[in-house]
């Protein structure tokens, strides 16, 4: 057993977080309740349902959403055993989550408005736990060993491409406001781009919170543990029936935007992983940590990046990136991704 594993609680937590069960392996990561509530809040907003939930209380679940994501991926951190190993998987994670939303955000910016490009480079920049715990099942049924640190890299993942994705945005937005206006380009700019990308709101409050959970560690973990962990399946039923009545009403969008983003929630993924399986090869990681950090990397976020969105980039349009990453590359992972990605590895590494 992993140095994870043998800790029960932490596995507990994540496992609870991201809504599955330790047995339930791939199938429990398509059809675990809260991805089921999204289509049944789809399936509302095509029947003409008068179901909707109230803009406040989709601002409150957004907010805990991103407190409960922070503070547990800093619990998680501050279990790390930083090893040569680790410390390579998490310098590449990192990297991975700065370098995806940057490239896949100017890619887009000539198709799509800034805040659609922002929002849909934060999405793919981000990871989503369900398919990283459906990948650790798959390696616990093969018996391949992976790294407890490898959980702190999904945490250390989620919240760079919102600060990323948010920075070039902003930035874009004061050049073409100055192109407009006829003006040269404000000194100092910089500065007051980072303190719109970090001291955001709700940007700070992720990171806030997993600061203070890097601090608190166990003992915060335990103080919380009836809302971060117990409470939060109930919450994010609420959170993703909302983005599915959101994503149905919005739809059109993603038909209108041509064939180009269906093949973008497809093509990207993998090229993402071919990057990620590269640089582990490089680093010389282990089978079973390439494979997670590939996973990640080509994953798309459906929770934290949705939740970030509708408050700091409220124009941009949920009928873009929750369909793309929760209708097509989500099930592209589970079904298709993961034994790609691992086959591979495992061809990859047996050739060194």
């Amino acid at each position: 057993m992993t140095g994870w594993l043998r800790h029960g609680g932490r596995h507990g937590m994540l496992m609870s977080m991201a809504g599955m069960s330790g047995d339930g392996g791939v199938l429990a990561g398509v059809l675990h309740p809260p991805v089921l509530f999204f289509f049944l809040g789809m399936l509302a907003a095509a029947a003409r349902s008068n179901l909707h939930i109230p803009k406040a209380v989709t601002k409150l679940l957004s907010l805990y959403l991103l407190w409960a994501i922070g503070f547990r991926g800093g619990v998680e951190i501050s279990h790390g055993e930083l090893g040569r190993e680790a410390v390579l998987g998490l310098c590449a994670a990192v990297l991975l989550a700065m370098v995806v939303p940057a490239y896949t955000f100017f890619l887009l910016r000539r198709r799509l408005s800034l805040p659609n490009a922002a929002a849909i480079a934060a999405t793919y920049g981000s990871i989503s736990a369900v398919t990283f715990m459906a990948a650790t099942s798959v390696l616990e049924a093969r018996g391949i060993a992976y790294g407890g640190h490898m959980v702190a890299a999904m945490a250390l993942m989620e919240s760079p491409a919102i600060v990323v994705a948010v920075l070039l945005m902003r930035w874009y937005e004061r050049k073409e406001a100055n192109q407009v206006a006829g003006a040269t380009p404000a000194r100092g700019g910089w500065g007051l781009l980072f303190h719109e990308a970090f001291l955001n709101g709700p940007v700070l409050l992720l990171l806030g919170s997993l600061a203070i959970g890097i601090v608190t560690g166990d003992r915060g973990y335990q103080a919380f543990k009836p809302l971060v962990t117990d409470a939060f399946s109930g919450v994010l039923v609420f959170f993703l029936l909302d983005l599915g009545l959101l994503a149905a009403r919005r739809l059109r969008s993603l038909k209108e935007a041509g064939p180009s983003l269906w093949g973008f929630a497809i093509v990207v993924p993998l090229v993402n992983a071919a990057a990620a399986i590269g640089l582990s090869y490089m680093l010389g990681l282990e089978i079973g940590n390439a494979f997670l950090l590939a996973v990640l990397t080509a994953s798309a976020s459906y929770i934290a990046v949705p939740a970030a969105m509708r408050l700091i980039v409220p124009q941009a349009s949920p009928g873009l990136y929750i369909p793309m990453a929760l209708g097509i590359t989500f099930p592209l992972n589970i079904a298709v991704g993961i034994p790609l990605y691992l086959w591979v590895v495992e061809r990859l590494w047996a050739m060194a």
